[in-house]
């Protein structure tokens, strides 16, 4: 990861896709793997990497979480995000499996946390009726 804000993925030099991409191509993940654990379509999925839509902002924390960037990297190229081209780090295998299960649990965790809200806006909305 980087904390490098004036190089190869800042605002001025690469568009939300460029880093969405990137970021998963990092992660060692097809468009389709990707699309799946969001529970996307692949067309969706393609159209934010080619900047034709962007994602809803639960979306964005998954994805986040998913790909181990921050949400701020993800939208400007600030902040922790991947390292340019020709610069990333040679990892172990060992560690970058235990780097993809840390993510995987952390997009567990956000898709909970997402579906909580959600069980929690209908309760709300179950007792004011009973009310």
């Amino acid at each position: 990861m980087t904390d490098d804000t004036t190089g190869w993925y800042a605002a001025e030099s690469a568009t939300f896709g460029d880093r969405l991409s990137a970021a998963r191509e990092a992660a060692g993940m097809t468009q389709t793997d990707l699309a799946k654990r969001l529970g996307v379509k692949l067309s969706t999925l393609r159209g934010w990497e080619d900047d034709h839509s962007e994602p809803r902002a639960n979306r964005l924390s998954m994805l986040s979480g998913l790909l181990g960037v921050s949400l701020p990297w993800l939208l400007t190229g600030e902040g922790d995000g991947v390292e340019p081209p020709g610069e990333a780090n040679d990892l172990p295998r060992d560690v970058l499996a235990l780097l993809g299960e840390v993510r995987d649990l952390r997009a567990d965790m956000d898709a909970k946390v997402a579906r909580l809200g959600v069980l929690e806006k209908r309760l709300r909305a179950a007792l004011k009726e009973g009310v």
